[in-house]
Parts: C-alpha cells; sequence; structure tokens
C-alpha cells in the first residue's frame, strides 16, 4: 500500500499481530498507534487485530510509551504521530469510499 504513513500502519498491525499470537508481550509504539486508528481502520476493510491485553485508552498508552523513551520530546512525537496516522486514514478513505454517481 502506497499511502502516507503506510509503513508506521504496517508496523503496527504486525506488531499487535505477535501480541496476539503470543510472541510479544508489550506493545510497540506502532502497535498503539494502529489501536488508536483501529476504529477507522477496520471500517475501511484493514485486518486490525484487537489483542485482549490491549489498553483500554490507547492514546493514553501511547503517550506513556512516548515518555518512557526519556528523549524529552514526546508531546511533539505524539502529535506527529497522530498526523501520520490521520494522513494514512484520510488517504485510506478516499480510496474505499465508492465513487460518487453522477447523477
Amino acid at each position: 500500500m502506497d499511502l502516507p504513513g503506510a509503513d508506521l500502519v504496517a508496523a503496527g498491525v504486525e506488531a499487535l499481530n505477535a501480541v496476539t499470537r503470543g510472541e510479544r508481550r508489550d506493545f510497540s509504539i506502532e502497535a498503539l498507534l494502529v489501536a488508536v486508528g483501529a476504529p477507522r481502520l477496520r471500517a475501511c476493510g484493514l485486518d486490525v487485530p484487537k489483542p485482549e491485553s490491549l489498553p483500554a485508552q490507547p492514546e493514553l498508552a501511547l503517550y506513556a510509551a512516548l515518555c518512557a523513551t526519556g528523549d524529552g520530546n514526546s508531546h511533539s512525537r505524539y502529535n506527529a504521530l497522530i498526523r501520520r496516522l490521520v494522513s494514512f486514514e484520510h488517504a485510506l478513505e478516499r480510496q474505499c469510499r465508492p465513487p460518487a454517481s453522477s447523477a
């Protein structure tokens, strides 16, 4: 898929799959990002796994994971990641939306 942010979404879906299969116990930043956007992604037909251990509020878990990296730039990184996710969602929605009728 050649959409903006597709690399992050692909990595996040794979990481969620790894947690679902029991290969990982923790959620990567990419996995949490995809969990944030999961409803919109699923609405366009993307197969986004939902592990039982998924945090109830992935937005907060994502921010906490960014804070845990200790680089002091968590807020900016969070906003940048969310912008990339939204850009991907918009592009995906344009692709999955049925063409408008010309009546």
